[in-house]
Formats: structure tokens, C-alpha cells, sequence
């Protein structure tokens, strides 16, 4: 799902609220998570998960095209935890798929 889809199912789902207001409220919502990272803080949504930042030391890489070893330097990288209740939903969903598949 992208962003467009994801303002479209909650605008079919809430038809008392404009388009543009449930764009202007995803577009508050994500700015609002990107500043909390940006800043060095962490985001927990109830029931979804936790947003937090992870400190990846420097090393020596390889491009993978010629071999050559390249620096990669320090960063900060977003890390994602699913909450317990996403975690089992996603799961069970899985299980589901699966069996349609075979």
C-alpha cells in the first residue's frame, strides 16, 4: 500500500471527512513521526509498533559491481518493532495465504 491508497481506504471508510482533510491529516501524522526521529526520539503506536533510531558504526564495504572496498560511514538507521497484537495478526494472515497458495 502507498501513501495514496492508504488516504483513499481511510477517506472510503470516514465519508464525513473531505479528501484533502484526510490527506492534510496522513500528511501531519508522518511529518510529525519524521521530526520525532529526526530529533533522536523514538514513536510508539499502541497496538502497531515502535519507530527508533539505530547507530550503524563505520566499516569497510564492497561494491558489488567491481569489488572494491569502499568506506561506509556512520549513520543512523530507522528501526521498526511490531507490537505483539501486529506481530500475531500478521502472522495468522500468513498461515492463511499460504494455505490459499498451495
Amino acid at each position: 500500500m502507498v501513501k495514496s491508497e492508504l488516504i483513499n481506504s481511510i477517506a472510503s471508510k470516514k465519508p464525513l471527512l473531505l479528501h484533502e482533510d484526510v490527506t492534510a491529516i496522513v500528511d501531519v501524522m508522518l511529518a510529525s513521526i519524521t521530526n520525532e526521529l529526526a530529533n533522536g526520539g523514538q514513536v510508539c503506536v499502541r497496538g502497531f509498533g515502535t519507530f527508533t533510531l539505530r547507530y550503524r558504526a563505520p566499516k569497510i564495504g564492497r561494491n558489488p559491481q567491481t569489488g572494491e572496498k569502499v568506506a561506509v560511514e556512520q549513520k543512523h538507521a530507522v528501526h521498526f518493532k511490531p507490537s505483539p497484537f501486529l506481530s500475531k495478526r500478521v502472522d495468522e494472515s500468513s498461515k492463511k495465504y499460504l494455505i490459499q497458495k498451495i
